[in-house]
Formats: C-alpha cells, sequence, structure tokens
C-alpha cells in the first residue's frame, strides 16, 4: 500500500481532501464511507430510504417517517475514532433484546425517529445525530418521503412483479427491472447541493437493485448525477447476492446500471480480481459507459466477501489521483 495516506497524513498535510459524494445504503455504502473517510474530511453520503423489513419497516408503518436503518448505518460509519464516538456508535446500533413490542429494535432508529418527531426535518434531525457521533462527514436522506421498490421478475419463464424492497430480495427468479413508488419524489435540496458541487460521486458496492439503483430512478437525483462536473467512480461486489444478483456476473453489474440510466457515464470501475470472471468482458462493459476498469485486490484477508477498507480507500485515492494517467482506455488498470 506504498504512499496510501491516512486521515492524520491529510491532517498534517492540512488538507481535507477531495469532496466526495457516495450512494448507496446498507452495509455496501458503510464499506465506502469507512475507507473514503480515510482520505477526505469532506464526505457526504446520500442514502436509500426504500427499507420496509426489520426494525425499520416497523417504525415506518407504525410512524409514516423514514425507514432510519441505512441511515444510521452510515452515521455510525462515521463516527470518530474516540471513546466517546465509538461508545455512541455501539449504543446506535445496539439491537433491544426485550419479551416486549421493543425487542429488535436498534437503539439509534428509535433516537432517529423521536428527533425526526421532535424537529420535523429529517436532515437537521440527522445533523443532530452525527454531532452526537462526531461524524467525520454528513448523511442525508435520497428523497424526503418513504420510498416503495417495485421489481419485474422472470422465473423459470414466469413474469411476475413484487413490492417492497425486502420481498424483491428474496423474490426468486431474476430481477428484470425496477421502479420506485412514488416515481417521482421530492429530493432534499442539501443533496442536490452536495452533488452539483462534488469533485467525485461513488456509487456501490452494495444492493445492486434495491439500494443503488433506485438512486438512480429519482429524476432529480439522476439529472443532478448526470450533469454533475464530478468525476465517478463504481466499486463492484465482492460476490453475487442470493435473490438479486445470483445469475450475474461483473459485466453484467454494469450493464444493468447502464440499461436502468443509458445516459449516465463513469470514469471507473473498481473491481477485485477475485471476483471478476471475465475482464475482457468486463472491460468491453466499462468502455460501454465511458470508463476504465481497476483491478485491485480490495477484499479483507479472511476470504469473506467484504471490502477492506483500507485496501478500498488505497485503490480509491489512486482513481483519484491518477485516473487520468497514461493507462489507456482499453486496458485494464492494474494494482
Amino acid at each position: 500500500m506504498a504512499g496510501y495516506l491516512d486521515a492524520e497524513g491529510w491532517a498534517q498535510r492540512g488538507e481535507s481532501g477531495s469532496r466526495v459524494v457516495a450512494l448507496g445504503g446498507g452495509h455496501g455504502l458503510s464499506a465506502t464511507l469507512r475507507a473514503l473517510r480515510h482520505i477526505t474530511h469532506q464526505l457526504t453520503a446520500i442514502v436509500t430510504v426504500a427499507d420496509d423489513g426489520g426494525s425499520s419497516g416497523r417504525l415506518r408503518s407504525e410512524t409514516d417517517l423514514l425507514p432510519p436503518g441505512d441511515l444510521r448505518m452510515a452515521l455510525a460509519s462515521l463516527c470518530e475514532e474516540t471513546e466517546w464516538g465509538l461508545t455512541w456508535r455501539d449504543v446506535m446500533q445496539l439491537r433491544l433484546r426485550t419479551n416486549g413490542p421493543l425487542n429488535g429494535h436498534a437503539l439509534g432508529n428509535l433516537l432517529i425517529s423521536g428527533l425526526w418527531q421532535l424537529l420535523g426535518d429529517p436532515v437537521e434531525g440527522l445533523e443532530w445525530v452525527g454531532r452526537l457521533l462526531g461524524a467525520q462527514g454528513r448523511v442525508l436522506p435520497m428523497a424526503s418521503v418513504p420510498l416503495d421498490i417495485e421489481a419485474d421478475m422472470e422465473n423459470e419463464g414466469e413474469l411476475y412483479t413484487v413490492r417492497g424492497q425486502s420481498r424483491v430480495a428474496v423474490a426468486p427468479g431474476r430481477v428484470r427491472h425496477v421502479r420506485l413508488i412514488p416515481e417521482d419524489p421530492p429530493v432534499p435540496e442539501a443533496a442536490m447541493h452536495a452533488i452539483q458541487e462534488a469533485e467525485w460521486v461513488v456509487l456501490g458496492p452494495g444492493s445492486w437493485y434495491t439500494s443503488l439503483i433506485p438512486h438512480l430512478l429519482v429524476s432529480q437525483l439522476h439529472r443532478a448525477l448526470v450533469t454533475t462536473d464530478a468525476h465517478r467512480a463504481l466499486v463492484l461486489n465482492l460476490a453475487r447476492q442470493r435473490g438479486e444478483t445470483d445469475t450475474m456476473s461483473a459485466a453484467d453489474h454494469v450493464r444493468v446500471l447502464r440499461d436502468h440510466a443509458p445516459d449516465l457515464k463513469l470514469d471507473v470501475v473498481i473491481a477485485d480480481p477475485t471476483a471478476t470472471d471475465d475482464i475482457d468482458t468486463l472491460i468491453q462493459a466499462a468502455q460501454d459507459v465511458g470508463a476504465r476498469v481497476m483491478l485491485r485486490q480490495v477484499r479483507t484477508g479472511d476470504g469473506k466477501p467484504h471490502h477492506d477498507p483500507l485496501r478500498l480507500a488505497a485503490a480509491l485515492r489512486d482513481a483519484f489521483d491518477g485516473f487520468m494517467g497514461e493507462v489507456g482506455r482499453s486496458e485494464p488498470w492494474l494494482a
């Protein structure tokens, strides 16, 4: 990891890094945020709000508020690395174990929902939680209202439709297309401004159809992502996700993105060679969206399909610093 500069190194140099916006949800976005916080202090996460399962789903149905779970996870990933920040992170992530209706709720979900009820503003409520955690970045919802995901599925030649993120994730067969309900939700102005002012936008990794693609289906976000002057990076998953992408190759992931947003151009696609089945087809798929492929080992050393924060940080840092180098777009960018 030669030349890697951690957050302390940025501070010593008096720099805050590039203005970066990361989009997604769940564990995938958390992995990206844990990496990006090592290379920039100007970081904004724009998070999906379509979760309808577990603690978030219960709160969503009972309060008509945004589902807080993915937003909570993003905030926890950005907490300051002090006793204060780490303690409050653990409090936020704590799952209650009771014999009553609170069983299974994440304590942070209750805190966020309470702040939303008190303040009446999702963005302001998240800012308060960010201050409590000493968050090294900002977390924003992708829409101001809860969203539902509806998917067209194909299973053994049979076509059917399923609605709800939790149902899409486990529905048998292959996802053919997804859409959002409501179709054109309002977007927080802060999210639009962050994309417009960004130097880099990072998409992925994560649940392709339920965490990543939904951002491209919101017309205001789509337009902002297409027209921003920022460079765009896509981080591919390390394994196929059962139910959503278990029949898809690495190249298919890029093609699906293009199918849902044909006018979106990328600059770089970051892939781990151990998770890339056919490099040539991935290079072609990347070229079709204007990008080249960066092949880097970003997997954790335990062999599990998890991104290592430092390895991913090094790959993203090199993409930010050197993607305009001498390597031709027809060649993979090797580690």
